[in-house]
């Protein structure tokens, strides 16, 4: 009998393939019982990453196909890095230097705008928690911590690591975010792009708390 691990894979890959489909379908394709899809069903229903939509029937009570949701699709690799390359070239084909960082700065102020109801009216320390919230959901792995009346921001996980080997703009994209959320003077110590363990910024706390 296939592992838990290896049966949910199958289940995924049969929805992503099929777009939408049945526990009957799903139990065929897996070679297990419908009771075990149904299980399965439950978890990947519970953790976000398939839908169910009720479909009705003739007599009976309605059943239900599945399909991923957005976070589903996320599971299954894409060739983000090539596509980003072949963008940023164009870019700098069409732009200088300085229109395609402030194409990158607006991007980051959109999302900024975006959640800006998230972090409106906290204090300094709950916007550093918000920053690092923030940073996960756009890729970034990081924490803050305090040293003295200074803190520190340490990235130990960006998204743009590879890209940005080629293509240095995109380092502006966290720092825009860093400027508009904390709205205080920062400088950063070590980049990951040059070989370093991680991206580390020292920031000051402001003077004022901002609202």
């Amino acid at each position: 009998m296939p592992g838990r691990t290896n049966t949910r894979d199958k289940i995924l890959h049969t929805i992503k393939e099929a777009h939408s489909t049945t526990v009957d379908d799903l139990a065929n394709a897996a070679g297990i019982s419908p009771v075990t899809v149904r299980h399965h069903l439950n978890a990947l229903l519970a953790d976000g990453s398939i839908m169910a939509t009720p479909v009705k029937r003739a007599v009976g009570r309605p059943h239900y196909t599945y399909s991923l949701s957005e976070a589903g699709e996320e599971l299954f690799p894409k060739n983000y890095f090539r596509l980003s390359t072949l963008l940023l070239e164009e870019l700098r084909n069409r732009f200088s230097p300085e229109v395609v960082k402030e194409i990158f700065n607006g991007v980051a102020n959109r999302i900024v705008d975006q959640n800006s109801s998230r972090f409106t009216g906290l204090n300094f320390e709950q916007r550093l928690d918000f920053l690092v919230e923030l940073l996960e959901e756009e890729g970034f792995m990081s924490r803050w911590e305090k040293d003295g009346d200074q803190y520190q921001l340490i990235e130990f996980g960006c998204p743009w690591l590879s890209l940005g080997e080629s293509h240095a703009e995109v380092c502006s994209f966290d720092k825009e975010l860093i400027k508009n959320i904390l709205k205080t003077n920062f400088h950063q110590s070590s980049c990951m792009i040059n070989g370093d363990s991680c991206c580390q910024f020292t920031i000051a706390a402001p003077a004022v708390t901002p609202v």
